[in-house]
């Protein structure tokens, strides 16, 4: 268990924790798809995204637009630079008057000191153990993080190579405000917002989801588009384009009009290395009364072939009967599942079939998980099985080296 200097703000962080198994109710709607969105000509992509056209053959929307960001990648890529603290690129500041006022400045000058210390604690380490230990799968291409909410950082800190990545949560992504629009106290006011809602997962490794939706709901930054528009920028990413998408009922992903059947973005963006990337963040319920075999959601990422899944902060989720359909997905359609214990159970994950390896030094879970404390993982653990050897950081609510838990099943016969 939690040692006693940490359990009292163990016990408070995770006592905050909203989790995510309630029912949404999806609308329709009258959407034809007839033809293929044009791609860019160096992108080579896992799929095809359709733009969705009205009976009469025109388009419904233009690109981004519904979304409120700018059509020019120069000016998006500066937007999220601004939203993330960043400087302008030289000849590309949109937004000069925001980056001169003392409230931006002041908060540059945070989102520095808390990267700074994300990328000691958690990027760093995360990267040289994932280069050790996963690089087979980090060359997969492609990667699948049910339960997620908008964390493409961590996503991007273990599988940086991922071109296709696949997020999705309980949130909504909301179009952005247009900033030029927006009074100081609006901007200052949203900015600290922002802040705050990624404070919780740069520092510990999750999102407190209570806190986050209050942070950013009360300011005009609202839902996941500006957090992953932070993480892309400060993890040396160019934005390319952003569009609305949802799902029609194959599970192809088309374009289609915020608030009018979207259910998620799809981004553009570029490495510091130059590889192309793209990132679909999805709102999808993962419980079994909202998806089943062939429903449009896991039609969707069976497009991705036989990715790695990568999980953690999954509120134990999939220990319960209800996400059986999500947990048994993980486990017959994945090459591999790289997670912590709030993932899917260690007894499933002892199978003929998959490669187990333990990783950290496990001994229960925090206090508002005590019904899915896992006494045969503790045990594993205590005994060495699966070559189980210790790392220097923390992932998920067990956030710190000395009793922190990963584990790697790979497949070995399907």
């Amino acid at each position: 268990m939690p040692s006693p200097s940490l359990s009292g703000s163990i016990t408070l962080l995770a006592a905050l924790v909203t989790l995510t198994g309630c029912q949404i109710k999806r609308g329709e709607t009258d959407y034809v798809e007839t033809r293929a969105a044009i791609p860019s000509d160096t992108e080579e992509s896992v799929f095809t995204i359709r733009r969705a056209e009205s009976p009469g053959n025109e388009d419904l929307f233009t690109t981004g637009a519904a979304l409120n960001v700018p059509r020019a990648t120069a000016s998006l890529n500066d937007t999220a630079r601004l939203l993330a603290g960043l400087n302008a690129l030289p000849g590309n500041n949109g937004f000069p008057d925001v980056r001169s006022g003392a409230s931006w400045r002041s908060h540059q000058s945070d989102m520095d000191r808390i990267w700074a210390a994300y990328e000691t604690r958690h990027e760093g380490p995360i990267r040289a153990w994932a280069n050790r230990e996963i690089s087979d799968l980090q060359r997969t291409g492609s990667l699948l993080y049910p339960f997620s909410g908008p964390d493409f950082l961590f996503a991007n800190a273990f599988f940086p190579r991922a071109e296709t990545i696949v997020l999705c949560g309980l949130e909504s992504a909301e179009p952005l405000p247009r900033l030029n629009d927006l009074s100081n106290a609006e901007i200052e006011n949203g900015l600290d917002g922002l802040r705050n809602a990624l404070t919780t997962v740069m520092q510990f490794s999750f999102f407190i989801t209570k806190d986050m939706r209050s942070d950013l709901q009360s300011t005009r930054f609202r839902g996941v588009l500006p957090v992953l528009l932070v993480f892309l920028a400060r993890s040396g990413h160019a934005v390319e384009s952003v569009d609305s998408i949802r799902l029609d009922s194959s599970g192809n992903a088309v374009m289609a009009l915020t608030g009018k059947g979207a259910t998620g973005v799809v981004i553009r963006a570029r490495s510091s290395q130059g590889i192309s990337k793209r990132i679909f963040f999805l709102k999808q319920d993962l419980s079994n009364s909202s998806i089943r075999p062939g429903v449009p959601f896991l039609n969707f990422v069976s497009q991705l072939g036989q990715p790695p899944a990568f999980t953690k902060s999954a509120s134990y989720l999939m220990h319960e009967d209800s996400f059986s359909v999500i947990r048994d997905y993980l486990l017959t359609h994945c090459r591999a599942i790289v997670q912590d214990p709030s993932g899917v159970p260690y007894r499933s994950l002892v199978n003929p079939s998959l490669d187990l390896r333990l990783y950290g030094n496990y001994q229960g879970t925090i206090d508002i998980f005590s019904n899915a404390n896992q006494p045969d993982l503790i045990n594993a653990y205590s005994q060495g099985k699966h070559g189980a050897q210790p790392i220097n950081f923390g992932v998920g609510y067990l956030y710190t080296p000395s009793n922190t838990c990963l584990m790697v099943a790979r497949r070995t016969r399907w």
